[in-house]
């Protein structure tokens, strides 16, 4: 695993460090501070035609842009920052500049965009804190085992120095920024982390919701397919109903016309009867007319004899 604190001995002076500051210092003296000091934007332009003119400064390269950059915030006059800081600051940038080459080795080394480089409070070593910000490479810090294992002793204020294929100056940043960073970084992803909680107990409350909304919209196609069926039970019954009514009419007329037929047939029964009657009256009286006749005959038949 990769290491996030890289310790770096380099006591080597840096010539185009020595350059650099002669040439920011060339610019002070040609501004002077008739008016009680000059602005950091007048101090870049001037030492950068001054450091221009000589080939100095080189964007390609990085190392001299690294060193005219930490030689401008060390030169800082009193119009921006305090005597007392103004040199503290001077006297940092000043050992960092001579370990220019090892901190762009660290840097190249750690594969990251750059590195919080500065010297240990207490025995003056070059420390590199690799990282793609001041905030990365601080968060990559105190996050890896090695800051309790083997801690180093961070300076108030710390520099983060960008790769030469960068086209960044360097940052200068306290140590209580980066501390207040991580905090607002640590707060940040605890709060991001309550909120995916959030979330994720949402999804799960909105999953047992689709549950029972799935489940309520089945119940509801089973009532429509039931209320379907009853509706077509119910259409059925009617039809029947219909036809039974239809029926009952047709069974009722035939039942009337049945009374009627047998209405007239009781009346020809009756008429039949009669007929059959008064027939049987007259074949009486005439068969008794014809015996009469009979009887005489036979009389007259015998008086003939």
């Amino acid at each position: 695993m990769r290491s996030h604190v890289m310790i770096v001995w380099d006591l080597a002076a840096d010539t185009t460090f020595r350059a650099a500051r002669e040439g920011v210092m060339k610019a002070l003296k040609v501004a002077g501070r008739g008016d009680g000091g000059i602005t950091m934007r007048q101090l870049l332009l001037m030492a950068l035609r001054r450091t221009g003119s000589r080939g100095r400064y080189v964007l390609g390269s990085g190392i001299p842009l690294i060193l005219f950059s930490l030689v401008v915030v060390g030169c800082a006059s009193h119009s921006l920052v305090p005597a007392a800081q103004s040199a503290a600051i001077r006297t940092r940038e000043r050992a960092l500049a001579s370990h220019a080459d090892a901190i762009q080795a660290g840097v190249r080394q750690s594969g990251s965009l750059g590195a919080l480089a500065f010297l240990d409070a207490q025995d003056g070593r070059l420390v590199l804190l690799p990282g793609d910000s001041p905030g990365d490479a601080w968060g990559r810090y105190t996050t890896s085992s090695e800051s309790q294992t083997n801690p180093v002793s961070v300076p108030p204020v710390v520099t983060f120095v960008y790769r030469t294929d960068v086209p960044k100056a360097p940052e200068t940043i306290t140590q209580s920024d980066l501390q207040q960073q991580r905090t607002s970084a640590a707060a940040l992803t605890t709060e991001l982390r309550r909120i995916e909680e959030r979330l994720g107990l949402v999804q799960r409350e909105l999953a047992g919701t689709k549950q029972d909304t799935d489940k309520a919209l089945a119940d509801m196609r089973a009532l429509a397919e039931d209320l379907a069926s009853v509706r077509k039970f119910m259409l059925q019954t009617a039809q029947l109903g219909w036809l039974n009514h239809e029926l009952v009419v047709e069974s009722s007329n035939g039942m009337r016309k049945m009374a009627a037929t047998s209405q007239e047939l009781t009346a020809s029964s009756a008429r039949l009867e009669d007929t059959l009657r008064q027939l049987s009256e007259s074949l009486g009286g005439q068969l008794k007319e014809l015996a009469a006749r009979l009887d005489a005959i036979q009389g007259k038949i015998q008086n003939i004899k």
